[in-house]
């Protein structure tokens, strides 16, 4: 099963998830080989997520967005083999409401075609940001 947008289901309990402060969404992303646009335009899968990546960032930037990791996929050593990802980046919204202001915003929702044009398959976690520190396993090794 390949998945490209949430399910309004899904959105709804995101959108219910109105707790205070910032929310990171980790984003992976498969590209098309060719990307999937009606009209049949001939861009590669990259470009187009490269067409939605530089025309939704006045929308994402001025709502408070921004980058906080990005990493390039080399192995996947636990899950599905199968699962090989072009992008892999965490972004970082003042609050949940931020990025639900984002995907109703009239550009965001023009410019979101790039995104479903090229995109083959993704997965985008909502997390909360928690202390960082040396150890793992809810330890964050601070004294």
């Amino acid at each position: 099963m390949q998945y490209i947008d949430p399910t309004k289901e899904t959105f709804a309990v995101f959108r219910d998830n109105d707790r205070e402060g910032p929310i990171h969404m980790l984003n992976l992303v498969r590209f098309r080989e060719k990307a999937a646009y009606p009209d049949g335009r001939n861009v590669t899968g990259a470009e187009a997520y490269a067409a939605y990546g530089s025309e939704s960032y006045p929308v994402f930037s001025k709502l408070g967005g921004r980058i906080v990791w990005r990493g390039n996929f080399e192995l996947m050593l636990i899950g599905p083999s199968e699962e090989k990802w072009d992008e892999c980046f965490i972004a970082q919204y003042p609050s949940g409401d931020a990025f639900v202001e984002m995907v109703r915003d009239p550009i965001y929702r023009e410019d979101v075609k790039h995104r479903q044009a090229a995109v083959l398959d993704s997965r985008l976690i909502r997390t909360s940001p928690a202390e960082v520190g040396s150890g793992f396993g809810g330890d964050t090794g601070a004294l």
